[in-house]
């Protein structure tokens, strides 16, 4: 995906997808299925966690987009991330910051899977606004979906309820293991994704880093009144999903200057988030009982 020639782009996907499924299946050996029912007794906090991160976040995008007068590539890299929702380490930095336990992975669940009707909806509305002839295959982004997130999620889950004792003992053992590989994956990045940056260009590079603090503005006004769903609507707004943008980019043969944007957003916004997220861990902690 980032194809500067520096690091194999087999090595990346490799260690992308590794990451990936050891974080979302570390994550589900410590969600307690049970926990969803809190969820159902507030259904329109639910539904306003929905708007911020399908609705708010993209609207607010491109007002930033046509407002910052940006290049067309630039536009729509920005744009396909803004319509991208669910990103696999979302729940992981939401769940770290202090964001709900119950809430947090129930609307990371709720985000990957209207992704797969959102996003045809969001590219068809976009064409008939650019003139474009962009699309993606619903099954596309279904298979995406399930195999990143929902199938070791459900593997995790599965695994504390059937055996909840190894489990308790893999679960400390595995975010380790998680980490290192989020380290090892954020440093092949590093190597390589310095040329997408500079290729976006400083006004994207702006633009990116406005959406994503509006984005958290919008999740963590429409998450209260309690401040752990605030946090976990927040990052689950700001957090957008550089997989199921890359995959309608190399779908839609998107051109270089595109997917150069949707690396940029990645990293930009990942660095855009720190500010909230530290104040946030620092605030449940202060929270907790001593």
């Amino acid at each position: 995906m980032i194809a500067t020639g520096i690091v194999p782009d087999w090595l990346f996907t490799a260690v992308a997808a590794a990451t990936v499924f050891t974080i979302m299946f570390d994550l589900g050996l410590a969600i307690v299925p049970g926990e969803f029912r809190w969820v159902l007794r507030h259904p329109t906090l639910m539904m306003k966690a929905l708007f911020a991160a399908l609705v708010a976040v993209p609207a607010l995008a491109w007002v930033v987009a046509r407002a910052l007068d940006l290049p067309r590539p630039a536009e729509v890299g920005i744009m396909l991330m803004a319509i991208s929702p669910g990103a696999p380490v979302a729940l992981r930095r939401s769940l770290g910051a202090g964001g709900h336990q119950s809430f947090a992975p129930a609307l990371q669940i709720a985000l990957a899977l209207l992704a797969v009707v959102s996003m045809p909806l969001s590219i068809a509305a976009f064409d008939e606004y650019y003139g474009g002839t962009a699309t993606i295959d619903p099954r596309h982004l279904a298979r995406q979906v399930f195999l990143a997130q929902l199938l070791p999620l459900g593997l995790g889950m599965l695994a504390r309820r059937a055996l909840p004792v190894p489990a308790a003992w893999l679960e400390p053992r595995l975010r380790k293991v998680g980490t290192a590989l989020l380290l090892l994956l954020l440093a092949l990045a590093l190597i390589d994704i310095w040329k997408p940056i500079v290729d976006a260009g400083l006004r994207a590079a702006l633009a990116i880093a406005l959406v994503t603090m509006l984005a958290v503005a919008a999740g963590h006004l429409l998450g209260g009144p309690e401040p752990a769903t605030r946090t976990a609507t927040a990052v689950s707004s700001a957090a957008r999903n550089p997989g199921l943008a890359l995959l309608v980019a190399q779908l839609n043969h998107a051109s270089p200057a595109i997917t150069a944007t949707v690396l940029a957003y990645l990293l930009i916004a990942a660095l855009t988030l720190i500010p909230y997220v530290t104040w946030r861990k620092r605030a449940a902690g202060g929270a907790r009982p001593p």
